[in-house]
């Protein structure tokens, strides 16, 4: 963020989305947020704004201040401009430290129109605020420690949450469960770190501050536990952001009503004609709290065609990208044709074999299709028919099960869904690993106090504890204005 960010400053912004709604809140924080607001709310009971109860809403009229009046028909230039009323709303004032930011805040809730709400902010800095930056009411609050880094993160993983499952995961981060469990491993070895650096101090008094025995059990159980959060990261990347699922194969095996069925609803043109599809079409829908992403892709042929060539091409980019990848074939045409011509993934754990079109075949010829491709490859193979839905549950349902098994409940432990975290525990990981060799090993306690050290840090990046501005500054560049 720019230096412009200072806590000094009083700031205020549009907490509401963009465009028209029944109602919308300008958002002030700050030292200065009373005297502000005052400027630019009447209230209808005539009282004082700093006289309020905290936390309560009261009628009010939402006014532009008055200010130096530029008609140079004016015999002075000094002559104010009367104020008018912008709007008719509510005001609450919620009083520090009892408010999201840990500052005197003022919320100024009016009629959802665009233009009322950016009237209400230019009479607001008109008033002595300052318009916030992306994230910058977030960023107070974790620098007020009214929230740790962590569940500032989460704050973002909410607003922007697309499934049940991704919602309760942001919920549980930002109710601090990340946080207590990385505070609970990270005082574990900071007092670890205590009696071993205190041992080095006084070496020459021969006492021993802690047993080399429980030094090796406190690390190895908090080794468990870092990899056991390092585990579930790929589960919580799929949960927070989703599963892409791209439907390959040749023209004309039912790829694009594949999609259409999936979706329920006809999202891609149907033809008998090959080729049909030539672009990426991708829309998005939520499987039991999991949101999945399915992408129909143009037929894999050999043509000339520059258009469908591009298609192609864009088709194999998406199938690298994708975390798991559905091979449709046709089921009738595997009957006539040699099974040699399909070319079978390097990956089998990321790609599905679909037979479709089941309905036009005997039940015994699609077992023979389906155990012929087995023979062939380690990935999934499941027959369905698009046209009458069997096997789509269990296709849907095989899709889930890859990246959420049955046993997994979003309630029951920690999981990492942030590349950050990930990173900082891959650190930590690497660090216990190497103080716990040293320990086992007899290594002079100066070596395993640095290791030590560099786990202990290396979890309190992820809560906040140890930070640098530009992490801070990435982190909440990506939050919206009003947030």
């Amino acid at each position: 963020m720019p230096a412009v960010d200072a806590p000094e400053d009083t700031i205020c912004a549009i907490a509401t989305p963009a465009g028209e709604g029944g109602i919308g809140i300008v958002r002030i924080s700050g030292p200065h947020a009373v005297d502000i607001a005052s400027r630019v709310v009447r209230l209808r009971s005539n009282g004082s704004l700093d006289t309020l109860a905290s936390h309560k809403l009261y009628l009010a009229d939402i006014l532009s201040p008055p200010i130096p009046s530029t008609d140079h028909h004016m015999r002075s230039s000094t002559t104010l401009r009367s104020e008018h009323i912008i709007d008719e709303g509510l005001v609450v004032y919620m009083k520090a430290p009892h408010s999201f930011t840990a500052e005197d805040v003022v919320e100024l809730h009016c009629h959802g129109s665009g233009l009322v709400l950016h009237q209400v902010c230019e009479a607001c800095v008109a008033a002595g605020a300052r318009l916030a930056q992306a994230g910058e009411f977030t960023k107070r609050a974790f620098l007020n420690g009214r929230l740790d880094l962590s569940q500032a993160e989460a704050v973002l993983d909410t607003i922007r949450a697309k499934s049940e499952l991704s919602l309760q995961l942001a919920q549980r981060q930002l109710r601090g469960e990340l946080a207590q469990e990385i505070g609970r491993l990270r005082t574990a070895l900071v007092g670890l770190l205590v009696h071993l650096e205190a041992g080095i101090d006084f070496a020459e008094e021969d006492i021993a501050f802690v047993r080399r025995d429980e030094m090796i059990i406190i690390l190895k159980e908090t080794l468990h536990q870092v990899r056991q959060m390092l585990a579930t990261a790929e589960t919580g990347r799929v949960l927070r952001d989703g599963v892409r699922v791209v439907i390959a194969g040749e023209p004309n095996v039912g790829k694009s009503s594949l999609l259409n069925r999936l979706l329920r609803e006809d999202r891609a043109i149907v033809t008998d004609m090959p080729g049909t599809t030539r672009d990426l079409i991708e829309e998005s829908v939520t499987w039991q709290g999991l949101r999945v992403t399915l992408i129909d892709t143009a037929g894999l042929r050999d043509t000339t065609d520059i258009v469908e060539q591009e298609g192609i091409r864009r088709s194999k980019e998406a199938q690298d990208q994708a975390d798991i990848v559905l091979h449709v074939i046709n089921a009738a045409q595997q009957l006539t044709m040699n099974m040699d011509h399909l070319r079978f993934p390097s990956h089998p754990l990321k790609h599905v074999i679909v037979i479709n079109k089941i309905d036009l075949v005997s039940t015994i010829l699609v077992q023979q299709v389906s155990d012929a491709l087995r023979a062939r490859t380690q990935c999934l193979v499941l027959p369905v028919s698009v046209r009458t839905g069997e096997g789509l549950e269990p296709l849907k349902q095989a899709i889930r099960t890859e990246f959420v098994k049955p046993s997994f409940e979003p309630n029951e432990s920690v999981v990492i869904t942030h590349v950050r975290h990930h990173a900082a525990l891959t650190r930590a990981e690497l660090s216990l690993s190497e103080s716990l060799a040293s320990v086992e090993q007899g290594v002079e306690p100066e070596f395993v106090a640095v290791d030590l050290r560099g786990a202990a840090d290396a979890l309190g990046e992820i809560v906040g504890v140890i930070t640098s501005d530009d992490v801070l500054d990435r982190i909440f560049s990506e939050f919206c204005i009003g947030k």
